[in-house]
């Protein structure tokens, strides 16, 4: 039987999905065994992966489970060395609430995430109307983001390196970085380093670890846990793709 054209898209974007991992993996072997091992996908056993179609349409990683489809929600699966995933799939027919997220001025990702529930996530890519889902640009997406997560994992563990007796609040920024909690990482920063104004005034993941590792290795070592600051209430989930 012949396939309609969404089950041609849906094998388009589960092409797509695996030719970021794959990728991903590829770029990933080529670091330390012990590098490999603190990248957030070779950490999370099983993936989840959302592409969901707004005006946009959204791939989103995430270590968090969906229930079983129902109705005409489809889930496909996927491997690719050891990496094992499903594939789900929503647009304003499965989920009429997408079709009223608003991104006439540029994508949404922060409102598609609240729209599916992930609360925290891996990545999260966004194909803008006229994109091709190409092995081109999957190559370049999954290679980048596996490289995006190495430096980050080198630039905690030099923040662990400079914060002697606070490993607990770098753990919490490593894990805020993982699931792409970014409000998380900010509060956290700066309990790190409190009064930093560049510290303070930072907003992006990359920058906020920058900040923080300048400033905390201009800052005299300490031990013991005395003179960190009170913590703050719970931060906010939140991101960028």
């Amino acid at each position: 039987m012949q396939r309609t054209d969404p089950q041609l898209m849906r094998q388009a974007m589960a092409d797509f999905v695996a030719a970021v991992h794959e990728a991903y993996l590829a770029q990933a072997r080529l670091l330390p065994p012990a590098a490999q091992a603190r990248l957030p996908l070779l950490q999370a056993p099983r993936l989840t992966v959302a592409a969901a179609g707004a005006r946009n349409l959204h791939v989103i990683g995430t270590a968090e489970s969906f229930p079983a489809p129902v109705g005409q929600e489809v889930e496909l699966t996927g491997e690719a060395d050891g990496l094992a995933w499903e594939l789900r799939f929503f647009d304003p027919v499965v989920l009429p609430v997408l079709g009223l997220v608003a991104e006439a001025d540029g994508p949404n990702p922060d409102e598609v995430r609240r729209v599916l529930g992930v609360g925290t996530y891996l990545y999260h890519l966004v194909v803008e109307p006229g994109s091709q889902l190409t092995p081109h640009h999957a190559t370049h997406a999954g290679t980048g983001l596996a490289s995006a997560h190495a430096a980050a994992a080198r630039e905690l563990e030099t923040i662990r390196a400079h914060a002697p007796g606070r490993q607990e609040l770098v753990d919490e920024l490593a894990g805020a970085t993982t699931a792409g909690l970014v409000r998380a990482q900010a509060l956290l920063a700066r309990e790190l380093a409190p009064g930093d104004p560049a510290v303070a005034a930072a907003t992006d993941p990359a920058a906020i670890r920058a900040a923080l590792v300048k400033a905390l290795g201009t800052t005299p070592r300490t031990s013991g846990t005395g003179g960190l600051p009170s913590r703050s209430g719970a931060p906010e989930p939140g991101g960028s793709r």
